[in-house]
């Protein structure tokens, strides 16, 4: 009677474990938790000494939050729309921290969207101490960026092979932005952003290569390069993996 007891608790606590596991084939659409912790470097550039910022310099923080929050975004209306998890495994793990650097080093130097940004054309949406879950998706205070939005929701909504092309759009206008960035900030010795913009490209290095295995995987067999030079860029760096 004993074990006969025994064997059916643990055979309710088995099937009470399973039922909160979701499928063994990562196929769940259950979105992950978003990560919130920074590479240890990156918090410490953040926590550094402020640097001396031209107005240029400036408006790359203000261009960066709108639009590392543009891939947010994008991805995770397409996890809606597909439940591909290559969506909402970069927006929770990947663009939720790129958002949140980015928002810390705006806080760092105190920066009010109303004030010291004057590349915002549209009305201000003042996130500056705003939690990335109250940030409205979609809605942006740089029209370039609120544009490149409309466009791309657009675009990827045709089916699941657009969206994974659509991702590799948005990482290639990320590397591209970055690297102009990154060197406006090394000619002013502004270091912490230095380190918080290379930590954003090495992400967006990462999530190109992830959709471009996607795509492969779906019978594109030329990955991001689909789209033509402008996207094809076997020369970005992988990570030791070969792949995100």
């Amino acid at each position: 009677m004993k074990n006969r007891i025994l064997l059916s608790l643990v055979t309710v606590f088995t099937l009470v474990l399973m039922s909160g596991c979701g499928s063994s084939d990562g196929s769940s659409n259950e979105t992950p938790v978003a990560s919130t912790e920074l590479p240890s470097e990156v918090q410490a550039a953040i926590d550094a000494p402020t640097s001396t910022l031209s107005q240029e310099l400036t408006n790359t923080l203000s261009y960066m939050g709108n639009e590392e929050r543009l891939a947010y975004d994008v991805y995770n209306y397409f996890y809606k729309k597909f439940g591909t998890k290559q969506f909402t495994n970069i927006a929770t793990k990947s663009e939720y921290k790129h958002i949140t650097a980015v928002q810390e080093l705006v806080r760092k130097y105190k920066l009010d969207d109303t004030v010291s940004f004057t590349n915002i054309d549209l009305p201000s949406l003042g996130y500056i101490n705003t939690p990335i879950e109250s940030m409205k998706a979609g809605s942006y205070d740089i029209s370039v960026i609120q544009e490149l939005y409309s466009d791309l929701t657009k675009q990827g909504s045709v089916s699941e092979i657009e969206a994974l092309k659509v991702g590799c759009i948005i990482e290639v206008v990320d590397v591209t932005d970055l690297n102009r960035y990154i060197l406006i900030a090394e000619d002013e010795n502004a270091t912490d952003i230095v380190t918080v913009f290379n930590f954003l490209r090495d992400g967006s290095y990462n999530h190109y290569w992830t959709f471009d295995e996607a795509l492969k995987n779906r019978g594109v067999s030329d990955g991001c390069c689909v789209l033509g030079e402008k996207y094809c860029h076997p020369e970005y760096p992988k990570n030791e993996k070969g792949k995100k």
